[in-house]
């Protein structure tokens, strides 16, 4: 197994300061979604650890099973299901000035091994997802809006939820591109 540097180093610390233009950097809601859509790469093996939250309210966090999500959805709408496997589409993180941060190809929500066909990545982030108006294809993009609403129904939906209030010393792990979205209510 190999280890890769996220874009920060081996470490990323943040807090709700907007150093970075970026939504993890306020103490808004996040809806559920996966890290670092915007890498060829995404992070593997992520913990989330509470320094200090003294005298604040909020801020449980929810992972999501994406894996049974997609199973869910490939049962009840096997259409938005291949729509959310077929189409590609673009990513980035562009909040600050002069930075871009891009994959080197779009690439579909949920992706499959290319030998075995089974399930190997959910990469689900709305907050990240780059314009979609170099479509020749209307209506396909119009297929892919009609499967990402059905598709975030079916992620809010609480049989598949695990919330968790964080706290100082007890740390949350996740493997978000492999199989779990990640949510944050706000907090102050």
């Amino acid at each position: 197994m190999t280890s890769n540097n996220e874009v920060l180093g081996g470490f990323w610390d943040f807090t709700s300061d907007l150093s970075s233009k970026d939504t993890a950097y306020t103490s808004l809601a996040l809806n559920a979604h996966t890290d670092t859509s915007y890498f060829s790469e995404p992070a593997g093996l992520q913990m989330f650890h509470l320094l200090s939250h003294e005298e604040g309210t909020g801020g449980v966090s929810l992972l999501v099973d994406g894996f049974r999500a997609a199973s869910i959805l490939s049962v009840e709408d096997p259409g938005a299901y291949r729509t959310l496997t077929e189409v590609k589409i673009p990513t980035h993180a562009s909040g600050n000035e002069g930075i871009s941060i891009q994959p080197y190809a779009p690439f579909p929500v949920l992706n499959h091994h290319p030998v075995t066909g089974s399930l190997t990545q959910v990469r689900w982030n709305n907050d990240d997802r780059a314009t979609m108006d170099h479509w020749e294809n209307l209506q396909q993009l119009e297929e892919w809006y009609e499967a990402a609403r059905k598709w975030t129904k079916v992620l809010r939906r609480g049989t598949s939820e695990y919330w968790e209030q964080l706290r100082p010393g007890k740390p949350l792990s996740q493997y978000p591109s492999v199989e779990e979205s990640y949510l944050r209510e706000s907090y102050n």
